[in-house]
């Protein structure tokens, strides 16, 4: 379990809770039961596609009668989404809807998820439950740089703070010295960011010669992409802050799903109270008990305009028994995604174990990209990382890349192509960083 290190000075910090998150294990249990059997019934009665797929798999909201009943309805997934594309997985009429987000639809059809004015309410309780749990309080300036874009990122933020009447300022990713600039203006005390971005904003701080341990932020709430507790130890130390995680995806509420505690940094509490979530087999499906790894599936128990139904996720994590929380349990830190996992001559590769091996050494700067390549019929690797400006040597650090290399090949159990570049090389994040560019011959 971590310490808690909160950065405003003498300040002790003492946990603020709701009802829900001060009920007993049981009596959330009992009312998931009780909302479940609402969700699968509401979804059947008014939306075409689980009525079909429920039918198909010859299951009625009927057969629910425990939590454990919920194995034997169907999945959904994104294509599901895609397939009732634009508003035929909606459980009320159009008019009902106060907010419709969509994807950017680059893989195909754009997903689209709405919301009614009641889910609007929830979303931004669990959102200021979210940011109370990472010690955000009333009155509180928090400097918002989540996407307020296609979908549901900044938006979702906003919403909880200004549910907890903090003060917001919205500033979306990008305009990096701006960011700085409004830091140490308006001097937040909370940030939202993806964790890569925050790297370059970290860089611009010291473009500008400004020491970041000594900005006004005492905690990061970072999410929408996987990260490890490498880079959290990275962050903190940096910005003398305190880094929590926040889970949320869009097609399940938005931001706000689960939260990490400040008190404990121990994993993302999820707010049972709302999503029911498992725990399954990627390759069989098989509901897996808790503590067991594998790719995490979430049923909504009150959404009106859009309920989800066993919706597979494709992050890959595990369920622990709540601590700060003890109502409710915890997911695991997510380090990959089932569709980032790269196969490299037989071996399963995430890019965040290239991440936890890279932030082990005293030279990297947090920045990298992994490039996939074919020689012949041999799969290659080589990963592009970028050094600290005080570690630089202007040739390319020859024997930290060899002992890198070494160490993956020792660890991980793969070859790779170890490139130390000068600092500000790469490409910087300008909201989730995109890590691996895969060049092999398709098909």
């Amino acid at each position: 379990m971590a310490s808690t290190s909160l950065k405003s000075k003498g300040a002790t910090y003492r946990p603020e809770l709701d009802d829900a998150e001060r009920a007993s294990r049981d009596e959330i249990m009992a009312l998931q039961a009780k909302r479940l059997a609402w969700s699968l019934k509401h979804a059947y009665d008014n939306v075409g596609h689980y009525k079909r797929v429920f039918d198909k798999a010859g299951v009625h909201p009927s057969d629910f009668k425990q939590l454990s009943d919920l194995a034997k309805f169907p999945f959904t997934v994104k294509t599901d989404l895609r397939d009732n594309y634009p508003f035929n997985m909606f459980a009320v009429p159009r008019e009902q809807l106060v907010r419709v987000h969509a994807s950017s639809g680059t893989t195909g059809k754009p997903i689209v998820v709405g919301y009614t004015q009641a889910d609007i309410g929830v979303w931004s309780d669990v959102m200021a439950r979210s940011l109370r749990a990472a010690g955000g309080r009333t009155g509180m300036i928090i400097h918002n740089a989540y996407g307020y874009g296609l979908f549901t990122g900044g938006l979702g933020v906003h919403y909880g703070a200004e549910k907890l009447g903090c003060t917001v300022v919205p500033i979306s990713g990008g305009m990096t010295e701006r960011q700085v600039q409004l830091i140490n203006d308006f001097r937040p005390d909370i940030i939202t960011v993806t964790p890569s971005y925050m790297l370059a904003i970290l860089d611009e701080f010291k473009r500008q010669g400004l020491d970041p341990r000594k900005c006004s932020l005492k905690v990061g709430i970072f999410g929408a992409e996987p990260w490890t507790n490498a880079m959290r130890a990275e962050i903190e130390q940096a910005f003398d802050m305190d880094a929590t995680d926040i889970y949320g995806l869009s097609e399940v509420m938005g931001p706000g799903v689960a939260q990490e505690c400040l008190e404990t940094k121990d994993g993302l509490h999820i707010w049972e109270d709302h999503f029911y979530p498992e725990v399954i087999d990627p390759e069989t499906g098989k509901v897996l008990p808790d503590g067991e790894k594998g790719e995490l599936v979430f049923t909504s128990l009150t959404k009106q305009g859009f309920p989800v139904i066993r919706y597979r996720t494709r992050d890959l994590t595990r369920l622990l028994a709540g601590t700060a929380r003890p109502g409710m349990r915890r997911m695991e830190k997510v380090t990959g995604r089932s569709d980032d996992m790269i196969i490299l001559r037989g071996v399963n590769v995430f890019p965040t174990q290239i991440e936890e091996a890279l932030l082990a050494t005293d030279w990297c700067s947090g920045h990298f990209i992994i490039e996939l390549s074919r020689e012949g019929r041999m799969d290659e690797m080589a990963v592009l990382a970028e050094a600290r400006p005080e570690r630089w040597d202007g040739s390319g650090l020859a024997s930290q890349a060899g002992e890198l290399a070494h160490h993956i090949k020792s660890t991980i159990g793969i070859s790779t192509r170890i490139r130390i570049v000068a600092p500000e090389t790469l490409e910087r994040s300008l909201g989730k960083a995109k890590r691996v560019y895969d060049k092999r011959p398709k098909g």
